[in-house]
């Protein structure tokens, strides 16, 4: 089947399928593997160490920000030459991208190394966790280019039509990375470095294990002559924006909570908060894995100017994701404390009960959270960055900053944990009134 007929003429429904379940199966793989992490964490290490990965997390994923806006940005670039028949432009905005993620996470590597203890002690942590979370970003540091590569390659595979494989290889990622992080820290006994070093490894893994159809393999991408123009180079960059300052200001505002739960509450708050952390990135990762899987096929449609075909898909991802958020709200609200239980070291009877508190106010969020990264993503699809940074920035930092100051000097930790929810309200209104004028847009 060609690439042609198999994103404008295939059944939608078919596509969706094809397309979107295993790049959400990958994800929920991936994102596992992090929940993973932290209950080998915090059942073997304490909420110490739990604290100390939370803190500087943030910090780690604006490294991996970077390497997923010029995949994303490029991603849709390449889409679009592809849908115009512009073979070989494609494949050479493809290789440059390569070169350049390398060189960019070369870089944060090094400035990672270097500033891990500041960081922490910037944020006001105590010694002990200044100490841990050193160790765990430094591990991070020296893997850069390997780890910012397969988030980069991810994107590449799909647009070739390889999703099962795509799979494949972020199955591999999870299975080393757990069978590692139990090998090191239930076996070994090592400390927290140990879930950095298990991660990285299993990433390396699946950086090897991507490069290898692009090298074998007759796909449409080929490595060839890293040279593009600088008009490109500037609509990758513009497109893969939203992606970006929607993940840095995700990692901003963790940021910022982070310190305010230093302030009012001290390291259990801040271990409460990383398990609300790991089911809110769970969440996130699911939607934006089928926003990602469907994205070439909305480009291709809308470079081949194919309006219904966008309509249609665009309903399917609608249905696929409300559904998802009601799952998670339900099973969250009802099982904090079984979910709680996994994290915890020695059964501690105050962090438990803080931690399900924690997790029951903010279960809400997952009813509506969902529709803003839906939209922001369908807004990249359609070569529209700005829509798409406005909804993403508003979401992720702008509203959830206003809400959690006022919130927390009023409700105190209570105001922390409903801070999210409250921001959603606000933009499911925003997200709707875009949607609304981009499809009117689209059928003038």
């Amino acid at each position: 089947m060609s690439l042609h007929h198999f994103y404008t003429n295939l059944n939608p429904t078919i596509l969706f399928y094809k397309c979107a379940l295993p790049n959400m199966a990958s994800a929920a793989f991936i994102y596992f593997y992090v929940i993973v992490d932290g209950i080998f964490v915090g059942r073997y290490l304490g909420t110490d160490a739990l604290a100390a990965m939370n803190l500087v997390l943030p910090f780690i994923m604006i490294s991996f920000a970077l390497a997923d806006m010029i995949a994303i940005g490029s991603s849709v670039q390449i889409a679009i030459n592809l849908g115009k028949g512009k073979i070989e432009k494609a494949r050479r905005i493809f290789s440059f991208c390569i070169v350049l993620i390398f060189g960019i996470s070369c870089l944060m590597g090094l400035l990672g190394f270097f500033l891990a203890k500041p960081l922490s002690a910037f944020m006001g942590a105590d010694e002990n966790v200044q100490e841990l979370s050193a160790e765990y970003m430094q591990i991070f540091a020296l893997f850069a280019p390997f780890t910012m590569l397969a988030f980069a390659m991810d994107n590449y595979l799909r647009i070739c039509g390889k999703t099962f494989y795509s799979m494949f290889v972020n199955i591999v990622i999870a299975l080393s990375n757990i069978i590692l992080d139990w090998l090191f820290i239930v076996v070994f006994g090592w400390g927290l470095f140990s879930a950095a070093l298990a991660t990285c490894i299993g990433m390396l893994l699946g950086t090897v294990l991507s490069f290898i159809p692009f090298i074998i393999k007759d796909l449409v991408l080929k490595f060839k002559k890293p040279m593009i123009s600088f008009k490109i180079l500037k609509n990758i960059i513009y497109n893969g924006s939203s992606e970006f300052f929607s993940n840095i200001s995700s990692s901003l505002y963790t940021i910022i909570a982070n310190a305010i739960l230093l302030k009012i509450s001290g390291n259990e708050a801040l271990a409460a908060f990383s398990i609300i952390l790991y089911l809110s990135s769970f969440a996130f990762a699911l939607i934006l894995s089928m926003c990602d899987a469907m994205q070439p096929a909305i480009s291709y449609n809308y470079g081949y100017k194919n309006t219904p075909r966008i309509k249609m898909i665009f309903k399917r991802m609608l249905f696929a994701s409300c559904a998802l958020g009601l799952f998670l709200f339900i099973s969250v609200y009802f099982y904090n404390a079984y979910i709680v239980s996994f994290f915890n070291k020695d059964d501690n009877t105050e962090f438990a009960l803080l931690a399900q508190n924690a997790l029951m106010l903010f279960s809400f969020s997952f009813l509506l959270n969902w529709l803003s990264k839906l939209s922001a993503s369908f807004f990249t699809s359609l070569d529209k960055p700005m829509l798409s940074l406005a909804i993403s920035i508003t979401q992720s930092l702008i509203l959830p900053f206003i809400f959690i100051q006022i919130l927390s000097h009023y409700f105190g930790l209570n105001g922390v944990w409903i801070a999210s929810f409250a921001s959603e309200i606000c933009m499911v209104f925003i997200a709707c009134a875009l949607l609304y004028k981009t499809f009117k847009d689209l059928n003038s």
